[in-house]
């Protein structure tokens, strides 16, 4: 098995690709090795000290360490987790919690049209690019022109999220959805 990484925009970040699939629909974040409970892999990797985050997504897995760890010291056994994991056969997760549903908020009242056309935009233009970056931003929820986007995997606590969220985001959502005047992030 050969697992290639990927850099990330965040430092912090790095993207391992071990090319197979590793969840067959949605994401799964994984912010701290307490929520790691339903996933024998992302359990694995959290057993490495400095690693902070692990985050799943069709063909990658996305791993953040603390600043004080160095990749070259974490990153080697990162490879070694993620490939005996694969070769042994377990389920990356053990039951469906891994959100096979697209990862949005849900959302009821006079605004779903509204909202539709987000999670639309959302999910045909931002999604996929966050992705290349080892991420994920899903729907959280939208209120008086204000869009809350959750940032997930590489892209929660990148220095570029606040640009990628105000220039990138928010320009293509004000364009295409007149009634949205801001986009912001929510913790979750």
């Amino acid at each position: 098995m050969f697992i290639q990484t990927e850099s990330t925009p965040n430092p912090a970040t790095l993207k391992f690709l071990p090319g197979q699939t590793v969840l067959d629909a949605g994401t799964a974040d994984f912010p701290s090795s307490e929520a790691a409970g339903k996933s024998p892999l992302a359990e694995r990797i959290f057993k490495i000290a400095g690693v902070t985050g692990v985050f799943f997504g069709h063909d990658f897995v996305t791993v953040t360490k603390d600043e004080s760890t160095e990749w070259d010291h974490v990153k080697p056994a990162i490879l070694g987790a993620i490939m005996e994991h694969f070769q042994s056969g377990k389920p990356v997760m053990l039951d469906a919690a891994g959100d096979p549903q697209s990862g949005h908020a849900e959302h009821s009242g006079e605004d779903g049209e509204i909202v539709n056309q987000i999670k639309e935009l959302l999910d045909t233009r931002v999604r996929p690019a966050v992705a290349q970056d080892g991420g994920d931003i899903t729907f959280h929820g939208f209120d008086r022109g204000v869009v809350y986007l959750h940032m997930q995997g590489a892209c929660a606590g990148c220095p570029s999220s606040t640009i990628t969220l105000k220039m990138g985001i928010e320009n293509l959502l004000r364009h295409y959805i007149p009634e949205v005047t801001e986009v912001r992030p929510v913790a979750v």
